[in-house]
């Protein structure tokens, strides 16, 4: 649910004082929407610039998003690179930016079936996210 996906979140994050937390969807209406995310925090902080970070697997279904072209006109994507993923129909738009980065084959979907096929997936995930998601037995079978 929400509130442990928050947990785990605040544990990947730790005391690592360069990312901030954000319960700002907590006071939405649902179902949550990332535009009325975006425009809720540029009502709430007018001088300040949004970005979305994105893998290249969702910037291939973007075009499904609630108002993904008011997105695109007011904020930038940056998009990690997925493998099998080249950015489709929105690879060469100007406010999407591609990040020079080395690719892997490791997201959540990946951790999530390797923890339901009884794999060992500590060294995939920091030890705190580990040890919560093995205290709460998430996605075991």
């Amino acid at each position: 649910n929400d509130y442990q996906r928050l947990q785990l979140v605040e544990l990947a994050i730790g005391d690592y004082r360069k990312i901030k937390l954000s319960k700002i969807e907590f006071g939405l209406p649902k179902p949550s929407y990332t535009i009325n995310t975006l425009v809720h925090l540029h009502e709430k902080f007018p001088d300040h610039e949004f970005v979305l970070i994105m893998g290249s697997d969702n910037l291939h279904t973007f075009h499904k998003w609630k108002n993904y072209e008011q997105i695109l006109k007011h904020h930038q994507i940056y998009v990690y690179p997925r493998p099998g993923y080249d950015g489709g129909d929105f690879k060469n738009h100007p406010q999407i930016k591609f990040t020079q980065a080395p690719l892997m084959e490791l997201s959540s979907t990946f951790i999530r079936n390797a923890i339901k096929a009884g794999k060992d997936v500590r060294f995939m995930l920091p030890e705190k996210v580990f040890n919560y998601l093995d205290e709460m037995n998430f996605y075991k079978r």
